[in-house]
């Protein structure tokens, strides 16, 4: 290609990235927009549409997502976490569970009050997810294919949210216990209604996914903002990573890129240059933003130094502020008749075969699904408070009480063994798992390389570094297990959990039929709790939720860019992705990414004098 210009750069083509280009492409056809995509295209291909595919991403050679390497900690006993994020054309939103989950109104009322970004409210957001009138231009995103006229939702937009094409027992099991179970909680008809949580929902027995009920395929970004029309002054170059852009003064004027050695097959290491007229937009997530940043000189002088960058813009809150959610998915045996997503994630060539005649025939069946079919997202109540203990008091008196919409711990189902098959072999399993909504701890990502794009970086995730974290995961063990063993379908525990003694009251695993309702809860003995909280450090792990690392704060206060994500001391240069949230987020990340997606559309559109279309 050699040099040439455009009007617009957005650097990288993920979630955020391709809402922006999308939007702008097809509101000004005369804008030229560049694309400039780590990954390779997904375009078509069922491995990327089909939602019950997910898993097949995070094989280890998998070239959809890189795994990024956290330090050896010793909160993990030793370990080295391991953190996957998405890397082909949609980012995230091609490889993602597809897990329909919105965060509570007051995370985005945070951002514009406790940390002073004007329009980032869920009063200004909302209308980005619905339909609604701003400043004059009709926008929408999401099509909600439930019940109608629910008043935080969409109907017209282009992405589809439903129950998926399937739905296994464990969802409806799980509600059910719940209801006996757990009378100390409601229910609700919306839980995803962003004004309250702790409570079950029951007009569905499942969780909603980012699925279209129709065709079952995947509500991804590409195949419903770029690939279904025709936007021939989009130009998206994949399987190419930018090195650094380019500045005169501190106007952004440009890019240097070079082709992937991971996914293309013609990499060369020749060195690329692109020009943009008006606007350098970097869109690369909470790992690959930062490092864009400080590779182009923008960040702490001294992590510039280490690794001989010259200095363009001192910035220290670059790479800092990593946050995520802490994961934890202990499996339990099923029964042969279950329905699971093991088949699927095996590549069982049968169950391959049947999945896939029904899916393209009605858009059904399990190829439809994700396996998460149902969950709650809770708050402990007074006995629950007291059960996790003092170490979480005060955090819960500080952040949690003045806003009851904030839930402290997701719990939900997964139909599949999500442990290691080489280690424990397993046909058939279950999880209920849980992760904390708002973690404590944050980490960093810093460059190692002053040239290598795909150099690994300097990097520490922060997992268990609060005490507050160990206390919730061990309520939320002791809480999910109970549910799992009052499911219909548990058969026992398989061999991934905590090591009790023989003797303690809390080694059940070899169990194979449920309990009863009204069976007493587990008793934990100190040593038992000993047992667990070493089994936590060595099981927690990403949620695959990664923000927070270019945050959308005030400049001394560590932030990166302003309420209309510019970069501070930079013209011409923004950041437009995951990594601007200045605080976390009690849900799932996705549908947090579509509305700053959105949002940086409307910012753009109207710094270009662009006026934005609908759909």
């Amino acid at each position: 290609m050699g040099q040439d210009t455009y009007d617009i750069i957005i650097a990288g083509g993920g979630t955020c990235g391709c809402i922006i280009a999308g939007r702008l492409a097809a509101a000004e056809p005369s804008l030229r927009v560049l694309v400039l995509e780590a990954g390779p295209p997904t375009r078509d291909d069922p491995l990327h549409v089909q939602p019950a595919r997910y898993l097949y991403h995070l094989r280890p050679e998998s070239t959809t997502v890189r795994f990024h390497v956290g330090k050896e900690s010793a909160a993990l006993a030793g370990r080295a976490p391991i953190i996957p994020v998405g890397q082909c054309v949609g980012g995230g939103s091609s490889v993602n569970f597809a897990m329909y989950t919105r965060a509570a109104a007051s995370d985005y009322d945070d951002w514009a009050k406790v940390y002073g970004n004007k329009g980032w409210s869920t009063r200004d957001l909302l209308p980005l997810l619905r339909k609604a009138r701003l400043r004059h231009t009709l926008r929408r995103c999401e099509s909600y294919q439930l019940e109608q006229g629910q008043p935080t939702h969409g109907y017209s937009g282009p992405l589809k949210v439903s129950h998926g094409g399937f739905s296994t027992q464990f969802g409806k099991e799980f509600l059910d216990v719940a209801a006996q179970y757990d009378k100390t909680r409601t229910k609700t008809d919306d839980v995803n209604g962003l004004f309250e949580c702790d409570k079950y929902g029951y007009r569905s027995s499942r969780e909603l996914r980012w699925i279209d009920a129709e065709t079952g395929k995947r509500s991804d970004i590409p195949h419903h903002y770029i690939y279904n029309r025709e936007l021939p002054n989009l130009h998206i170059v994949p399987d190419h990573h930018v090195k650094k852009v380019l500045f005169e003064g501190k106007r952004a004027v440009g890019v240097q890129y070079v082709a992937s050695t991971r996914s293309a097959t013609d990499a060369k290491g020749e060195v690329r240059t692109a020009m943009a007229r008006r606007m350098i937009i970097i869109s690369a997530g909470a790992f690959g933003s930062p490092a864009l940043l400080e590779r182009s000189g923008i960040g702490s002088k001294d992590v510039l130094d280490r690794v001989g960058v010259e200095q363009v813009i001192e910035l220290p809150g670059v790479g800092e502020n990593y946050q995520d959610h802490q994961v934890i998915f202990p499996s339990y045996l099923t029964t042969e008749a279950a329905d699971t997503l093991d088949g699927i994630v095996t590549n069982n060539e049968a169950e391959i075969a049947k999945w896939t005649k029904e899916w393209q025939e009605t858009g059904k069946g399990l190829l439809a699904d994700n396996g998460l079919d149902a969950g709650v997202k809770l708050r402990p109540n007074k006995d629950e408070l007291a059960q996790i203990g003092e170490t979480f008091r005060k955090r819960w008196e500080e952040y949690y009480v003045p806003a009851s919409d904030k839930p402290v711990l997701w719990i939900g189902t997964l139909s599949l063994f999500a442990g290691d098959r080489s280690q424990i072999p397993v046909d058939k399993a279950f999880n209920i798992g849980w992760y904390i909504q708002h973690p404590v701890s944050v980490g960093h990502a810093h460059i190692t390389s002053a040239e290598d794009a795909q150099a690994p970086l300097d990097f520490h995730p922060g997992y268990l570094d609060a005490p507050e974290e160990l206390a919730l995961h061990m309520w939320g063990y002791k809480r999910s297990r109970e549910f799992a063993r009052r499911l219909p379908s548990y058969r026992g525990e398989v061999a991934n959990h905590p090591k009790f003694a023989p003797t303690s009251k809390a080694a059940i695993g070899a169990r194979s039929e449920p309990v009863p309702i009204s069976a007493p809860d587990i008793d934990y003995s100190a040593e038992d709790d000993r047992a667990l909280e070493a089994y936590i450090r060595q099981a927690v792990g990403t949620a695959w939720h990664s923000m927070g690392t270019c945050a959308m704060k005030k400049r001394e206060e560590g932030g990166v860019v302003d309420s209309r994500l510019n970069v501070y001391g930079a013209e011409g240069l923004k950041v437009t992705d995951i990594s601007i949230c200045p605080a976390n987020v009690g849900a799932n990340t996705y549908s947090t990414a579509i509305v700053i997606g959105e949002k940086a559309a409307t910012i753009i559109a109207e710094e270009l004098g662009i006026k934005l279309t609908d759909n």
